[in-house]
Protein backbone atom coordinates (compact mmCIF):
# COMPACT_ATOMS: atom_id res chain seq x y z
CA UNK A 1 0.00 0.00 0.00
CA UNK A 2 1.10 3.97 -0.88
CA UNK A 3 -0.39 6.75 0.39
CA UNK A 4 -2.52 7.02 -2.64
CA UNK A 5 -4.29 3.87 -1.79
CA UNK A 6 -4.56 5.12 1.93
CA UNK A 7 -6.46 8.16 0.21
CA UNK A 8 -8.39 6.40 -2.36
CA UNK A 9 -9.35 2.78 -1.86
CA UNK A 10 -12.48 4.02 0.07
CA UNK A 11 -13.85 5.94 -2.95
CA UNK A 12 -13.93 3.75 -5.53
CA UNK A 13 -18.04 3.32 -5.62
CA UNK A 14 -18.35 7.41 -4.69
CA UNK A 15 -21.04 9.12 -6.70
CA UNK A 16 -20.06 12.03 -5.46
CA UNK A 17 -17.87 15.28 -7.00
CA UNK A 18 -14.73 15.91 -5.23
CA UNK A 19 -14.05 19.62 -7.20
CA UNK A 20 -16.73 21.92 -7.36
CA UNK A 21 -16.54 25.66 -8.10
CA UNK A 22 -17.22 27.84 -11.04
CA UNK A 23 -14.61 26.72 -13.78
CA UNK A 24 -13.64 23.12 -12.75
CA UNK A 25 -15.65 20.40 -11.01
CA UNK A 26 -14.14 16.26 -10.93
CA UNK A 27 -16.54 13.17 -10.01
CA UNK A 28 -14.63 10.95 -7.66
CA UNK A 29 -15.34 8.06 -10.15
CA UNK A 30 -13.80 10.29 -13.00
CA UNK A 31 -11.11 11.52 -10.74
CA UNK A 32 -9.91 7.97 -9.54
CA UNK A 33 -10.81 6.84 -13.52
CA UNK A 34 -8.23 9.06 -15.11
CA UNK A 35 -5.52 8.57 -11.53
CA UNK A 36 -5.32 5.07 -12.89
CA UNK A 37 -5.24 5.29 -16.62
CA UNK A 38 -2.30 7.84 -16.25
CA UNK A 39 -0.52 6.15 -13.40
CA UNK A 40 -0.02 3.29 -15.74
CA UNK A 41 1.44 5.49 -18.21
CA UNK A 42 3.87 6.25 -15.74
CA UNK A 43 4.74 2.75 -15.04
CA UNK A 44 5.21 2.08 -18.43
CA UNK A 45 6.93 5.13 -19.85
CA UNK A 46 8.64 6.43 -16.74
CA UNK A 47 8.99 2.91 -14.55
CA UNK A 48 9.03 3.55 -10.91
CA UNK A 49 11.22 5.33 -8.17
CA UNK A 50 12.04 8.36 -10.95
CA UNK A 51 11.59 11.97 -9.65
CA UNK A 52 8.96 13.61 -11.75
CA UNK A 53 8.23 17.51 -11.61
CA UNK A 54 5.37 18.76 -11.60
CA UNK A 55 4.24 22.71 -12.19
CA UNK A 56 0.83 23.73 -12.86
CA UNK A 57 -1.90 25.68 -10.71
CA UNK A 58 -4.55 24.57 -8.66
CA UNK A 59 -6.56 22.71 -10.59
CA UNK A 60 -8.05 19.03 -12.03
CA UNK A 61 -4.90 18.36 -14.05
CA UNK A 62 -2.52 19.22 -11.02
CA UNK A 63 -4.65 17.24 -8.82
CA UNK A 64 -5.09 13.90 -11.64
CA UNK A 65 -1.03 14.37 -12.43
CA UNK A 66 0.03 14.49 -8.33
CA UNK A 67 -1.53 11.31 -7.34
CA UNK A 68 -0.95 9.44 -10.65
CA UNK A 69 2.88 10.05 -9.82
CA UNK A 70 2.73 8.94 -6.68
CA UNK A 71 0.34 6.08 -7.64
CA UNK A 72 2.82 4.79 -10.46
CA UNK A 73 5.25 4.24 -7.50
CA UNK A 74 7.35 7.87 -8.77
CA UNK A 75 7.86 10.78 -7.16
CA UNK A 76 6.22 13.77 -7.41
CA UNK A 77 8.04 17.30 -7.25
CA UNK A 78 5.97 19.86 -6.90
CA UNK A 79 6.83 23.56 -7.85
CA UNK A 80 5.74 26.86 -7.68
CA UNK A 81 4.22 27.93 -11.15
CA UNK A 82 5.97 31.30 -10.49
CA UNK A 83 9.27 29.85 -10.47
CA UNK A 84 12.15 31.17 -11.94
CA UNK A 85 14.18 29.38 -15.36
CA UNK A 86 17.44 29.36 -13.68
CA UNK A 87 15.69 27.79 -10.37
CA UNK A 88 13.53 25.08 -12.34
CA UNK A 89 16.33 23.77 -13.90
CA UNK A 90 18.71 23.88 -10.64
CA UNK A 91 16.33 21.81 -9.20
CA UNK A 92 15.51 19.42 -11.56
CA UNK A 93 19.56 18.96 -12.28
CA UNK A 94 19.47 18.16 -8.49
CA UNK A 95 16.68 15.50 -8.65
CA UNK A 96 17.64 14.20 -11.80
CA UNK A 97 14.18 14.72 -13.10
CA UNK A 98 13.79 14.41 -17.08
CA UNK A 99 10.13 14.39 -16.92
CA UNK A 100 8.34 17.75 -16.75
CA UNK A 101 4.55 18.02 -16.23
CA UNK A 102 3.78 21.90 -16.47
CA UNK A 103 1.25 24.63 -17.95
CA UNK A 104 1.68 25.80 -21.26
CA UNK A 105 1.58 28.93 -19.61
CA UNK A 106 4.97 28.09 -17.50
CA UNK A 107 6.50 26.35 -20.52
CA UNK A 108 6.27 29.31 -22.24
CA UNK A 109 7.14 31.65 -20.00
CA UNK A 110 10.56 30.20 -19.06
CA UNK A 111 11.42 27.61 -22.11
CA UNK A 112 12.59 24.85 -19.80
CA UNK A 113 14.90 22.38 -21.76
CA UNK A 114 14.07 19.06 -20.06
CA UNK A 115 14.54 15.86 -21.65
CA UNK A 116 10.47 15.21 -21.98
CA UNK A 117 7.69 18.04 -21.60
CA UNK A 118 4.02 17.41 -21.40
CA UNK A 119 1.74 20.55 -20.72
CA UNK A 120 -2.19 19.83 -19.94
CA UNK A 121 -3.15 18.89 -23.64
CA UNK A 122 -0.84 16.18 -23.93
CA UNK A 123 -2.35 15.40 -19.86
CA UNK A 124 -5.87 14.86 -21.38
CA UNK A 125 -4.68 13.12 -24.75
CA UNK A 126 -2.69 10.35 -21.99
CA UNK A 127 -5.72 9.72 -20.57
CA UNK A 128 -8.03 10.00 -23.51
CA UNK A 129 -6.11 7.26 -25.23
CA UNK A 130 -5.27 4.80 -22.18
CA UNK A 131 -7.58 1.74 -22.09
CA UNK A 132 -9.67 1.05 -18.51
CA UNK A 133 -7.23 -0.09 -15.50
CA UNK A 134 -8.64 -1.84 -12.96
CA UNK A 135 -7.42 -0.69 -9.45
CA UNK A 136 -4.41 -2.93 -7.90
CA UNK A 137 -3.30 -1.61 -4.13
CA UNK A 138 0.63 -0.87 -4.40
CA UNK A 139 3.35 -2.99 -3.30
CA UNK A 140 5.69 -0.13 -2.35
CA UNK A 141 7.20 0.12 1.32
CA UNK A 142 4.82 3.14 3.53
CA UNK A 143 8.76 4.22 4.14
CA UNK A 144 9.37 4.75 0.19
CA UNK A 145 9.78 8.27 -0.89
CA UNK A 146 6.32 9.68 -2.18
CA UNK A 147 7.40 13.65 -2.88
CA UNK A 148 9.94 16.39 -2.81
CA UNK A 149 8.72 19.63 -1.14
CA UNK A 150 10.81 22.52 -1.81
CA UNK A 151 10.76 24.97 0.71
CA UNK A 152 10.41 28.78 0.08
CA UNK A 153 14.28 29.29 0.07
CA UNK A 154 13.34 32.91 2.01
CA UNK A 155 16.31 32.69 4.18
CA UNK A 156 18.69 30.78 1.95
CA UNK A 157 18.66 28.18 -0.76
CA UNK A 158 15.85 26.16 -1.19
CA UNK A 159 16.05 22.92 0.33
CA UNK A 160 14.16 19.53 -1.05
CA UNK A 161 12.46 17.95 1.69
CA UNK A 162 11.78 14.10 1.02
CA UNK A 163 8.36 13.23 2.03
CA UNK A 164 7.34 9.64 2.44
CA UNK A 165 4.23 8.02 2.19
CA UNK A 166 4.18 6.91 5.67
CA UNK A 167 4.49 10.67 6.62
CA UNK A 168 1.51 11.52 4.33
CA UNK A 169 -0.47 9.34 6.07
CA UNK A 170 -0.06 10.04 9.45
CA UNK A 171 -0.29 13.51 9.20
CA UNK A 172 -3.78 12.84 7.17
CA UNK A 173 -4.91 10.82 10.07
CA UNK A 174 -4.09 13.70 12.49
CA UNK A 175 -5.62 16.27 10.86
CA UNK A 176 -8.81 14.50 10.14
CA UNK A 177 -9.16 13.62 13.63
CA UNK A 178 -8.80 16.98 15.48
CA UNK A 179 -10.83 18.91 12.76
CA UNK A 180 -13.46 16.35 12.62
CA UNK A 181 -13.39 16.39 9.38
CA UNK A 182 -16.11 13.70 6.83
CA UNK A 183 -17.82 13.63 4.11
CA UNK A 184 -19.94 16.37 4.74
CA UNK A 185 -17.20 18.91 4.77
CA UNK A 186 -16.44 21.61 1.85
CA UNK A 187 -12.95 23.44 2.19
CA UNK A 188 -12.88 26.48 0.18
CA UNK A 189 -8.89 26.39 -0.96
CA UNK A 190 -6.71 29.36 -1.53
CA UNK A 191 -3.55 28.10 -0.91
CA UNK A 192 -1.42 26.32 -3.15
CA UNK A 193 -1.32 23.07 -4.06
CA UNK A 194 3.00 23.04 -4.06
CA UNK A 195 2.58 24.39 -0.58
CA UNK A 196 2.10 21.67 2.01
CA UNK A 197 -0.11 23.24 3.97
CA UNK A 198 -2.14 23.15 0.43
CA UNK A 199 -1.39 19.54 0.14
CA UNK A 200 -2.80 18.82 3.40
CA UNK A 201 -5.88 20.25 2.11
CA UNK A 202 -6.13 17.87 -0.88
CA UNK A 203 -4.84 15.31 1.43
CA UNK A 204 -7.48 15.32 4.11
CA UNK A 205 -10.60 16.03 2.18
CA UNK A 206 -9.82 13.36 -0.17
CA UNK A 207 -9.14 11.07 2.36
CA UNK A 208 -12.89 11.71 4.04
CA UNK A 209 -14.91 11.75 0.72
CA UNK A 210 -15.45 15.44 1.24
CA UNK A 211 -15.57 18.36 -1.74
CA UNK A 212 -13.02 20.93 -2.48
CA UNK A 213 -13.68 24.04 -3.91
CA UNK A 214 -10.49 25.94 -6.03
CA UNK A 215 -10.30 29.71 -5.64
CA UNK A 216 -6.83 30.84 -7.42
CA UNK A 217 -7.88 34.50 -7.01
CA UNK A 218 -7.81 35.59 -3.31
CA UNK A 219 -7.00 38.91 -4.78
CA UNK A 220 -10.51 39.55 -5.64
CA UNK A 221 -11.88 38.76 -2.22
CA UNK A 222 -15.54 38.83 -3.45
CA UNK A 223 -15.01 35.53 -5.15
CA UNK A 224 -13.99 33.95 -2.00
CA UNK A 225 -16.79 35.41 -0.35
CA UNK A 226 -19.02 34.23 -2.84
CA UNK A 227 -17.63 30.97 -2.98
CA UNK A 228 -18.18 30.68 0.59
CA UNK A 229 -21.81 30.86 0.48
CA UNK A 230 -22.61 29.26 -3.31
CA UNK A 231 -21.06 26.09 -2.25
CA UNK A 232 -21.88 25.99 1.29
CA UNK A 233 -18.12 26.06 2.00
CA UNK A 234 -17.86 24.43 5.61
CA UNK A 235 -14.13 25.01 6.03
CA UNK A 236 -11.33 27.83 5.09
CA UNK A 237 -7.67 27.91 5.73
CA UNK A 238 -5.45 30.36 5.06
CA UNK A 239 -2.12 31.97 6.50
CA UNK A 240 -1.38 35.21 8.07
CA UNK A 241 -2.03 37.46 5.50
CA UNK A 242 -5.77 36.03 4.12
CA UNK A 243 -7.03 36.86 7.46
CA UNK A 244 -5.08 40.21 7.79
CA UNK A 245 -6.80 41.29 4.18
CA UNK A 246 -10.00 39.49 4.53
CA UNK A 247 -10.59 41.66 7.74
CA UNK A 248 -9.37 44.89 7.72
CA UNK A 249 -9.11 45.34 3.49
CA UNK A 250 -12.83 44.31 3.33
CA UNK A 251 -15.69 45.42 4.76
CA UNK A 252 -18.30 42.73 3.39
CA UNK A 253 -16.17 39.59 5.14
CA UNK A 254 -16.95 40.98 8.58
CA UNK A 255 -20.47 41.39 8.12
CA UNK A 256 -21.45 38.61 5.90
CA UNK A 257 -23.14 36.17 7.51
CA UNK A 258 -21.69 32.45 6.58
CA UNK A 259 -24.46 29.68 7.53
CA UNK A 260 -22.26 26.46 6.49
CA UNK A 261 -19.45 27.71 7.79
CA UNK A 262 -18.43 25.43 10.75
CA UNK A 263 -14.24 26.01 11.27
CA UNK A 264 -11.59 28.15 9.60
CA UNK A 265 -7.58 27.06 10.19
CA UNK A 266 -4.60 29.03 10.87
CA UNK A 267 -1.14 28.34 10.07
CA UNK A 268 2.18 29.49 7.92
CA UNK A 269 3.33 32.16 10.63
CA UNK A 270 1.86 33.79 13.54
CA UNK A 271 -1.78 35.43 13.21
CA UNK A 272 -1.42 38.40 15.87
CA UNK A 273 -3.86 38.87 18.74
CA UNK A 274 -5.79 41.60 17.27
CA UNK A 275 -6.97 40.16 14.02
CA UNK A 276 -8.33 36.57 16.33
CA UNK A 277 -10.42 39.02 18.40
CA UNK A 278 -11.81 40.41 15.32
CA UNK A 279 -12.14 37.28 13.39
CA UNK A 280 -13.72 36.57 16.89
CA UNK A 281 -16.24 38.94 17.46
CA UNK A 282 -17.03 39.00 14.05
CA UNK A 283 -17.53 35.61 13.46
CA UNK A 284 -18.62 34.40 17.07
CA UNK A 285 -19.96 30.78 15.61
CA UNK A 286 -17.09 29.57 13.27
CA UNK A 287 -14.41 27.97 15.82
CA UNK A 288 -10.85 28.92 14.50
CA UNK A 289 -7.83 26.91 14.91
CA UNK A 290 -4.88 28.08 15.24
CA UNK A 291 -2.02 25.83 14.24
CA UNK A 292 1.66 25.37 13.75
CA UNK A 293 3.63 23.30 11.46
CA UNK A 294 6.55 22.85 8.63
CA UNK A 295 7.35 21.28 5.43
CA UNK A 296 9.78 19.49 7.39
CA UNK A 297 6.83 17.83 9.61
CA UNK A 298 4.58 16.99 6.43
CA UNK A 299 2.42 19.85 7.48
CA UNK A 300 1.21 20.02 10.57
CA UNK A 301 2.70 19.59 13.91
CA UNK A 302 0.34 21.36 17.03
CA UNK A 303 -3.05 23.04 17.15
CA UNK A 304 -4.90 24.83 19.98
CA UNK A 305 -8.41 23.73 20.10
CA UNK A 306 -10.86 26.51 19.54
CA UNK A 307 -12.78 26.12 23.66
CA UNK A 308 -8.94 27.23 24.67
CA UNK A 309 -8.58 30.29 22.43
CA UNK A 310 -9.88 32.93 25.09
CA UNK A 311 -7.65 30.83 27.90
CA UNK A 312 -4.86 30.22 26.03
CA UNK A 313 -5.01 33.42 23.45
CA UNK A 314 -1.34 33.39 21.30
CA UNK A 315 -0.69 29.95 22.11
CA UNK A 316 0.18 27.16 19.29
CA UNK A 317 -1.07 25.02 21.34
CA UNK A 318 -0.15 21.58 22.02
CA UNK A 319 0.78 18.42 19.70
CA UNK A 320 -1.48 16.79 17.15
CA UNK A 321 -2.69 13.21 17.73
CA UNK A 322 0.26 11.18 17.76
CA UNK A 323 2.70 13.87 17.58
CA UNK A 324 5.13 14.63 21.11
CA UNK A 325 6.14 18.05 20.97
CA UNK A 326 8.87 19.40 23.62
CA UNK A 327 10.62 23.00 24.21
CA UNK A 328 14.11 21.95 25.24
CA UNK A 329 17.15 24.19 25.98
CA UNK A 330 20.76 24.05 24.04
CA UNK A 331 21.52 20.67 26.43
CA UNK A 332 18.38 18.93 24.53
CA UNK A 333 16.54 18.77 28.36
CA UNK A 334 13.17 20.34 28.88
CA UNK A 335 12.93 23.86 29.73
CA UNK A 336 11.20 24.85 32.60
CA UNK A 337 7.66 26.49 32.25
CA UNK A 338 8.29 30.32 30.85
CA UNK A 339 11.76 29.78 30.12
CA UNK A 340 12.87 29.80 26.09
CA UNK A 341 14.02 26.74 24.17
CA UNK A 342 13.59 25.37 21.19
CA UNK A 343 10.26 23.21 19.65
CA UNK A 344 11.22 19.11 18.78
CA UNK A 345 8.73 17.08 17.31
CA UNK A 346 8.51 13.07 16.87
CA UNK A 347 6.19 11.46 14.96
CA UNK A 348 5.49 9.70 11.44
CA UNK A 349 4.81 12.28 9.95
CA UNK A 350 8.48 13.73 10.52
CA UNK A 351 10.71 14.24 7.24
CA UNK A 352 13.23 11.58 5.81
CA UNK A 353 15.20 14.35 5.59
CA UNK A 354 16.85 16.63 2.67
CA UNK A 355 17.25 15.59 -0.42
CA UNK A 356 20.75 15.14 -1.24
CA UNK A 357 21.90 17.36 2.64
CA UNK A 358 23.25 13.81 5.03
CA UNK A 359 24.84 17.29 7.00
CA UNK A 360 21.80 19.21 7.17
CA UNK A 361 19.72 16.57 7.84
CA UNK A 362 21.96 15.52 10.60
CA UNK A 363 21.89 18.91 12.21
CA UNK A 364 17.83 19.13 11.70
CA UNK A 365 16.94 15.52 13.18
CA UNK A 366 18.69 14.27 16.28
CA UNK A 367 17.91 10.97 17.79
CA UNK A 368 14.76 11.19 15.84
CA UNK A 369 13.59 14.59 17.05
CA UNK A 370 13.05 17.09 14.20
CA UNK A 371 14.61 20.18 15.24
CA UNK A 372 12.19 22.85 14.30
CA UNK A 373 14.27 26.24 14.71
CA UNK A 374 11.50 27.80 16.32
CA UNK A 375 12.34 29.44 19.48
CA UNK A 376 9.43 29.09 22.63
CA UNK A 377 8.23 28.83 25.88
CA UNK A 378 5.91 26.33 27.67
CA UNK A 379 3.30 27.42 30.08
CA UNK A 380 2.34 25.22 33.45
CA UNK A 381 -0.46 23.35 31.75
CA UNK A 382 2.07 22.36 28.89
CA UNK A 383 0.68 24.63 26.21
CA UNK A 384 3.47 26.33 24.02
CA UNK A 385 3.81 30.03 22.59
CA UNK A 386 5.67 30.76 20.02
CA UNK A 387 8.84 33.52 20.33
CA UNK A 388 10.14 33.57 16.74
CA UNK A 389 13.02 31.48 14.46
CA UNK A 390 16.28 31.59 16.15
CA UNK A 391 17.48 33.79 13.51
CA UNK A 392 14.93 36.59 13.93
CA UNK A 393 15.92 37.02 17.42
CA UNK A 394 17.13 41.06 17.78
CA UNK A 395 19.64 42.19 19.97
CA UNK A 396 19.63 45.65 20.85
CA UNK A 397 22.26 47.04 23.26
CA UNK A 398 22.75 43.23 23.96
CA UNK A 399 19.29 42.51 25.20
CA UNK A 400 17.23 39.84 23.39
CA UNK A 401 14.11 41.32 21.66
CA UNK A 402 11.29 39.09 19.71
CA UNK A 403 9.73 40.77 16.43
CA UNK A 404 6.28 39.47 17.39
CA UNK A 405 6.16 41.07 20.62
CA UNK A 406 6.22 44.55 18.86
CA UNK A 407 4.37 44.06 15.88
CA UNK A 408 1.35 42.67 18.18
CA UNK A 409 1.25 46.01 19.57
CA UNK A 410 1.46 48.45 16.01
CA UNK A 411 -1.16 45.57 14.25
CA UNK A 412 -3.71 46.18 17.28
CA UNK A 413 -3.91 49.78 16.09
CA UNK A 414 -6.93 50.28 14.23
CA UNK A 415 -6.31 51.04 10.76
CA UNK A 416 -2.91 49.07 10.63
CA UNK A 417 -2.84 45.77 8.00
CA UNK A 418 -0.03 44.44 8.92
CA UNK A 419 3.53 45.27 10.82
CA UNK A 420 7.25 43.55 9.52
CA UNK A 421 9.59 43.94 13.15
CA UNK A 422 13.39 43.89 11.23
CA UNK A 423 16.93 44.41 12.76
CA UNK A 424 18.95 47.14 10.90
CA UNK A 425 22.58 47.55 12.11
CA UNK A 426 23.44 50.41 14.83
CA UNK A 427 26.65 51.88 15.48
CA UNK A 428 25.83 52.25 19.17
CA UNK A 429 23.35 49.12 19.49
CA UNK A 430 24.65 46.66 17.26
CA UNK A 431 20.89 46.43 16.06
CA UNK A 432 18.69 48.85 15.98
CA UNK A 433 14.44 47.76 15.20
CA UNK A 434 12.82 49.03 11.92
CA UNK A 435 8.97 48.76 11.56
CA UNK A 436 7.21 48.47 7.96
CA UNK A 437 3.82 48.93 8.60
CA UNK A 438 1.09 48.81 6.02
CA UNK A 439 -1.93 51.09 6.27
CA UNK A 440 -5.60 50.71 4.87
CA UNK A 441 -6.07 54.34 4.19
CA UNK A 442 -5.98 55.84 7.76
CA UNK A 443 -3.97 58.71 8.44
CA UNK A 444 -1.60 57.05 10.39
CA UNK A 445 2.07 58.74 11.86
CA UNK A 446 5.33 57.54 12.98
CA UNK A 447 4.64 59.05 16.14
CA UNK A 448 1.24 57.76 16.53
CA UNK A 449 3.41 54.23 16.77
CA UNK A 450 5.87 55.20 18.97
CA UNK A 451 3.71 56.64 21.18
CA UNK A 452 1.48 53.05 21.26
CA UNK A 453 4.83 50.62 21.75
CA UNK A 454 5.69 53.22 24.36
CA UNK A 455 3.09 53.36 26.61
CA UNK A 456 2.44 49.18 25.87
CA UNK A 457 6.75 48.10 25.95
CA UNK A 458 9.67 48.93 27.30
CA UNK A 459 11.72 51.65 26.40
CA UNK A 460 14.75 48.82 24.20
CA UNK A 461 11.64 47.61 22.04
CA UNK A 462 10.04 51.23 20.50
CA UNK A 463 11.05 51.11 16.86
CA UNK A 464 13.71 53.69 15.96
CA UNK A 465 12.92 53.29 12.36
CA UNK A 466 9.55 53.63 11.08
CA UNK A 467 8.70 53.07 7.29
CA UNK A 468 5.10 52.83 5.65
CA UNK A 469 4.05 50.63 2.79
CA UNK A 470 1.21 50.32 1.09
CA UNK A 471 0.70 46.70 0.72
CA UNK A 472 2.25 43.62 2.08
CA UNK A 473 5.04 41.47 0.53
CA UNK A 474 3.85 37.58 0.53
CA UNK A 475 5.01 34.83 -1.60
CA UNK A 476 2.91 32.54 -3.63
CA UNK A 477 1.55 30.59 -1.03
CA UNK A 478 0.40 34.29 1.02
CA UNK A 479 3.42 33.84 3.43
CA UNK A 480 5.04 37.51 4.18
CA UNK A 481 8.62 37.40 3.00
CA UNK A 482 9.29 40.70 4.54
Amino acid sequence: MNCIDFLLKDHLLRKSDFVIGRTDTLAYSQLICDILKLAEWFRLNVGQGKNVVLIMPNSNDFIICYLAIMKSGNVVVPLNPAIEKDTCERIMQCCDAKYLFASQQLINRIQPTSEYIFNQSDLSTIIASSDEVNWKDSTQDLDDLAQIIFTSGSTAEPKGVMISHRNIIANTRSIVEYLALSQHDTMEVVLPFFYCYGLSLLHTHLKVGGKIVLNNTFIFLSSVISDLIKYKCTGFAGVPSHFQILLRKSKEFKTTDFPDLRYVTQAGGKLHTAFIEEFKKSKSKVDLFVMYGQTEATARLSYLPPLMLDKKMGSIGKGIPDVELRVVNAQGSNVNPDEIGEIIAKGDNVMLGYYKDPEETSQTIKNGWLYTGDMARIDQDGFIFHAARRKEIIKVGGRRVSPKEIEEVIVGLEGVVDCTIEAVADELLGEAIKAIVVVNNETISADDIKRECAMKLSNYKVPQHIVFSDKMQVNAAGKKTK
